[in-house]
């Protein structure tokens, strides 16, 4: 169990590590909505992109390391089996925890991220139908440009709407960077589930295959019992045949040396003997 221990340890901190992450994502989705440049934006967009793949691979390997430790160990015991899935719930939940806060964060500025593109697009055409929003704001099979464009040839304020077109370019990317997280977000969420469902399958089997081996033993001991007690009684039974046949060979041999003293007195002969001679002496 120490090693399966020192995972869990290191899983713990890997987990707190993309807690991290994600609070430096948040940070730079914020500084990316107030960046007051455009070196700026490009600079917090970057670090940005460079974070979500280090955010990407961390949570993904944390999935399999996780799924790991549902890997069945021979040869463990009812208590240990326990432990294992109490700490493989237990770093199971906190690594959701932080993929649900993750997906929060994300929901979040997707969100703030559609409203800059819409107040954009609004300083261009403040007439715009909301069909031409919604296209705009979702890019809707790249439709949104050619309306932003068709927009902005219409506009007397040329400089500012070339501006907006460009942080609408920006915010799309942003929007299609988080778009791609929260599906992958959606695939390790569902990966988890179907993880924890093995692992209840796993110790339920577990359990199973050891609450049979204490049934077994059971009945072995209870097996042992009654042949101890079987064994003790055939002794006794053994014994009383012993002495009920030496009671019998003693009865027997009473009986026969009755019959021969009876037959043949000992001092018949005797008597006999001493009469006779007192009569021939007279």
């Amino acid at each position: 169990m120490s090693g399966f221990y020192a995972e869990i340890s290191s899983i713990q901190e890997s987990i707190s590590q993309f807690d991290s992450y994600v609070n430096a994502i948040t940070d730079l989705h914020a500084r990316s909505l107030n960046a007051l440049s455009e070196a700026d934006a490009a600079s917090n967009t970057a670090k940005l992109a460079e974070l979500t793949e280090s955010t990407r691979a961390l949570s993904n390997g944390l999935a399999k390391r996780v799924e790991a430790l549902q890997k069945p160990v021979k040869g463990i015991s009812k208590q240990d089996a326990e432990i294992r899935k109490n700490r493989i719930t237990l770093v199971h939940g906190k690594f959701v925890e932080t993929l649900r806060r993750y997906q929060s964060v994300e929901q979040q500025y997707r969100q703030r991220f559609k409203d800059r593109v819409e107040r954009q697009f609004k300083i261009v055409k403040p007439d715009a139908s909301p069909e031409e929003v919604s296209a705009v704001v979702n890019d809707t099979q790249g439709g949104g440009s050619g309306i932003f464009l068709q927009a902005i040839s219409s506009s007397n304020r040329y400089g500012e709407s070339r501006q907006a077109y460009r942080e609408v370019q920006e915010r799309h990317q942003d929007i299609q960077r988080i778009e791609n997280t929260l599906a992958e977000l959606a695939q390790l969420f569902n990966d988890m589930a179907n993880l924890i469902d093995r692992q209840n399958e796993q110790v339920d089997d577990v359990e199973a295959k050891l609450g049979g081996v204490e049934l077994d033993t059971r009945k072995g001991v209870e097996q042992v019992d009654v042949a101890i007690k079987h064994a003790r009684s055939a002794r006794r039974k053994r014994w009383i045949c012993f002495w009920i046949t030496v009671i019998i060979i003693l009865a027997a041999i009473g009986v026969g040396v009755g019959v021969y003293f009876t037959k043949n007195p000992p001092n018949k002969s005797s008597s006999s003997s001493g009469s006779t001679n007192s009569t021939t002496s007279g």
